[in-house]
């Protein structure tokens, strides 16, 4: 496995390929998405310790969604059971890959227990699902203090487990260092990395214009109020798709790869294999 140092424009070019390869399975994306969420969503009411399970699931359900968007790329239609693929390299893949997810749950503990420091738990307890926001929340300055806190940590957490599933699933490295390279490949390609943000940033405000002029083209509410939660859906899929391709293009595999991980017929090829 070597890192690859990829020019700026190629950040546009990953949130493009991410638009371009939704809209290829509009249906199936939109439907893998749901059932992302969904699970992840039905995992978090268990009583007491949800919450934390579904966070350590998150890393291993993200490498399903990569390999459904490696499948559409690759003019293959995605099935469901794909999402379910970080399982399906055996007992030592599986328990790496929850590893990382129990990494990533403690690191989300930690962030959202340090904005509790600030807020008494306010902003914990949102993110947690268990309170609406308010109007009087959003005035709170301790609220908005512990939110951006909690945007500010989250950061670092997102740089070191942006690669890390992947490298953990496609590449057989370790939990550990798979954060390490994760964080290593993000920084170097960081000005990639900043204009992917940026267009993800203006693709999210013209849709959100569009629902604006929508509503006063046609004078009803109701189109941004029934628009909004599938206009916040097909966002987040087009999101998660494109990032199979920051991945395939930030990592290419060597020799040694090909016969790392036994192979599987439902997954995806290795990265620029």
């Amino acid at each position: 496995m070597k890192l690859n140092i990829v020019p700026a424009s190629t950040g546009v070019t990953w949130a493009r390929a991410g638009i371009r390869t939704f809209f290829r399975q509009p249906l199936a994306f939109t439907g893998l998405f749901f059932m992302f969420m969904a699970a992840l969503s039905v995992v978090a009411i268990v009583p007491v310790v949800g919450g934390l399970l579904a966070l350590v699931l998150v890393p291993a359900a993200t490498v399903g969604f990569m390999a459904a968007t490696e499948q559409a790329a690759a003019g293959r239609f995605p099935m469901p059971t794909i999402l379910a693929v970080g399982f399906r390299r055996g007992p030592k893949a599986t328990r790496a890959l929850l590893l990382l997810g129990a990494l990533y749950a403690a690191a989300i503990a930690l962030v959202v227990g340090i904005s509790a420091l600030i807020d008494g738990g306010r902003f914990a307890q949102l993110y947690a699902g268990g309170e609406g926001i308010s109007r009087e929340m959003v005035m709170d300055a301790e609220f908005r203090t512990a939110m951006w806190v909690a945007t500010l940590l989250y950061l670092p957490v997102s740089l070191l487990f942006w690669h890390a599933p992947a490298l953990v699933h496609w590449y057989a490295v370790p939990p550990v260092k798979s954060l390490f390279f994760s964080a290593v490949a993000v920084l170097k390609n960081s000005r990639a990395f900043l204009l992917y943000g940026a267009t993800w940033m203006l693709v999210s405000f013209a849709a959100g214009l569009l629902l604006l002029l929508l509503t006063l083209a046609t004078g009803s509410p109701t189109i941004a109020q029934v628009g909004l939660v599938p206009a916040a859906l097909v966002m987040a899929a087009m999101f998660f798709a494109s990032i199979w391709f920051s991945f395939r293009d930030s990592f290419s595999p060597d020799e040694q790869d090909a016969a790392a991980l036994p192979p599987d017929p439902g997954d995806a090829a290795l990265p620029g294999a």
